[in-house]
């Protein structure tokens, strides 16, 4: 209805994003947000009490260390504990097919190419690019916009309350159709990732957006509700 109301939210895309300034810069909006986004983060426990190894320990255990402990905080104090990065992975698909249908130059000549282009720089050092290596060759000695022997650095921004710092450990990507010159029409990319976790401004911001929304959930929490977790009706 015409001046009513918007029946569907507008809904934001995820994207990645090189942080810093570089030539050429490179950004990819996704086309389709992925449908699922798996996220998984591992701890790795041992012993950090243990006396020194002799014939009786002989295959002892981490279940055999916690056997001597009926204080669960001093067992917390007395285990170590190796926290790992988080990773993410998720498969991002891309369809030049709308745009083929409506004339589209650019989609009609190379498909989603310029994407698929575009994903592959941001895992590769810049010093492999012929533009950047040009630009070098004009500039002072000595001068370079980022640091060429390294791949960019990209954020993964996913809504506003997660914007996170990644190294893409792999890219798969799958063509399955193609124009008559053999430019990819439809592709799925496989993306995984490795959170990039420190002091640095866009991962403090996504955790203390996390934080936050966590304080939330508590003050949400009812004392029944917790009741209920503690002696179940």
């Amino acid at each position: 209805m015409p001046g009513g109301l918007r029946v569907q939210p507008r809904v934001l895309r995820g994207a990645f994003v090189e942080y810093g300034l570089s030539v050429p810069p490179l950004i990819v909006a996704f086309q389709f947000n992925p449908s699922q986004l798996t996220r998984s983060r591992t701890q790795e426990f041992s012993m950090a009490t243990v006396a020194p190894w002799d014939g009786e320990r002989a295959g002892y255990t981490l279940r055999d260390f916690h056997q001597g402990f009926q204080d669960l905080l001093e067992l917390r104090d007395a285990q170590q504990v190796s926290t790992h990065p988080e990773s993410i992975g998720f498969d991002l698909r891309l369809d030049a097919t709308d745009k083929l249908n409506e004339g589209d130059r650019i989609a009609g000549s190379l498909g989603i190419g310029p994407q698929l282009a575009t994903l592959e720089l941001m895992a590769q050092p810049k010093r492999e690019g012929v533009f950047g290596s040009m630009l070098r060759d004009l500039m002072p000695a000595g001068f370079s916009f980022t640091c060429s022997d390294k791949p960019p650095m990209v954020l993964f921004v996913w809504g506003r309350k997660r914007v996170l710092p990644v190294n893409i450990n792999r890219l798969t990507i799958t063509e399955t159709e193609f124009t008559p010159s053999l430019q990819p029409i439809r592709a799925t990319v496989a993306v995984d990732l490795t959170v990039i976790e420190g002091p640095n401004p866009a991962h403090l911001y996504t955790q203390t957006a996390k934080e936050v929304s966590s304080a939330l959930h508590l003050a949400n929490l009812r004392a029944v509700d917790v009741a209920d977790v503690i002696i179940p009706r």
